[in-house]
Parts: C-alpha cells; structure tokens; sequence
C-alpha cells in the first residue's frame, strides 16, 4: 500500500473505495487470525500535533491506515508535487463503514461523544443499517484517561461487547492516543479515531453543506458553529504552518 509523504505524516494513497475495503480486509483478517488494528485520519491540526507531542507520534507511527482528513493535506500533497487520491475524512468513511459492515455481518462499538448522543447515533445508524449489529455504545465521564479506574471500565465496556469494530469519539488526540495504548487490552480488530462524527450521526452538530465541503471549506463552517473551540485550534494551526513547511519541505 503506497504511502506519501505529507510534511511529517505518511499518509495512505487510497480513495474512498479502497479505504473502505481497507478496512473490511482488515477487519475480517484479524478477527480470523487475531491482531488489534487502528485507522487515524490526519489533518492540519494533527500535522501540528505531531510536531509538538512523541505520544501523538507514536501512536501515528503504529497506525494500520493513515487517512487523509481535511482539505489542507490535498492541498499540501499537490504542492509537493505528490497528489493524493481522494480526501478520506472520518465523517464520510464511517458511514461507508457501516453499511459495509452490515453486508459483511461485522459488529460495531461506538466509545465517546457527550453522554446519550452515541445512543441517539446508534439509532440512526441502524434506521439506515437494520442489518447491522451495533453491540453496545459507552460515554466515558469527561477527563476520563487521567483516571485508571475510568480506563480500565472503559476497556471492559469494550471487550465485554468484544466488537469487530470500534468506532472511538473522544476528540483533541485522545482518541488515537487511547487505541495505541489500549489496543492489546481492547482486544479489537480494527479501531476508528473518528472525531466529530457520532455527533453527525446523532444531528447533534451539522456538518458543512455539500459544496463548503467540495470547495474545501468545511472548516470555515464548523469555525462559524464553534468559533472559540474551533476557531481558536485553526489560527493555531495557521501559524505553526510556515514553520512545518519550512522544516519538512
């Protein structure tokens, strides 16, 4: 599987499809044989990262797929002169996921968001998936990975249900930095660091209209719902950009 070079990440040159099958392949190979697989999806925002935390990069650095999340890293990719496929975001693969899931008979776990909207999430997800099984959905309190009681309830929610797939929603690298530590525990065989998402599923949050996203405008639209969270991580981003061009190109 060919991986490109974007600035400090090497990100997997997949289109939606072949991310899709990616995951099938995976998932059904380490459920026949065993093994604990994970998906991160990149973005300006994890470059950034990156950068700044070795945790974060570890945890990069053993992902099974990285994906390329967010119109900054196509427009990057081409500038190198090294053009990627297709943009993967985490919004758009988790659907496909599911309803490949559903033909493929592979069950789902759904770990994060705010209490309740992974429930709300679920219900949606099958109303579109009836054939899907989706084995049970977990909200972790808040600051939860600080506390080793609260992790290790966590990884029981999750092996107890034993998913073929994990879909994780915890958010600010939490997400990735909680499969490359648990995965062993976890007992999964494939994991998806998937962000905002369930809150897209749940219509908890509203993604981007379809043309702000095709014009690679879907961080404008969500700075505009969120503008200090959001809004405050993008000037960040923005500033740190020179520099990380400056030392990767």
């Amino acid at each position: 599987m060919a991986r490109i070079r974007v600035l400090n990440a090497e990100i997997d040159n997949l289109t939606m499809d072949e991310a899709v099958a990616s995951v099938r392949d995976i998932a059904l190979g380490n459920r026949k044989n065993g093994g604990e697989s994970y998906v991160v999806t990149a973005n300006l925002d994890h470059l950034v990262n990156l950068d700044e935390d070795a945790t974060f990069r570890a945890a990069y650095q053993d992902a099974e797929l990285v994906l390329p999340d967010g119109i900054s890293i196509m427009w990057l990719a081409k500038l190198q002169g090294t053009p990627l496929k297709e943009k993967v975001s985490g919004s758009d693969l988790f659907p496909r996921v599911c309803s490949m899931a559903a033909e493929e008979g592979l069950s789902l776990f759904l770990l994060g968001a705010a209490p309740g909207v992974a429930d709300i999430a679920a219900a949606n997800i099958l109303e579109k998936n009836p054939t899907l099984t989706i084995k049970g959905t977990y909200s972790p309190p808040f600051g939860f990975e600080t506390d080793e009681g609260e992790i290790q309830k966590a990884i029981d929610v999750v092996t107890d249900a034993a998913p073929d797939i994990l879909a994780i929603a915890l958010g600010d690298m939490k997400g990735e930095i909680f499969i490359w530590r648990y995965r062993s525990q976890l007992r999964v065989p494939i994991a998806l660091s998937i962000g905002a998402t369930l809150d897209f599923e749940a219509k908890t949050k509203r993604r981007a209209p379809g043309w702000m996203s095709k014009a690679g405008l879907e961080w404008l639209y969500r700075v505009i719902q969120e503008p200090k969270r959001i809004g405050t991580r993008v000037l960040k981003d923005i500033r740190h950009l020179p520099g990380l061009i400056a030392k990767y190109r």
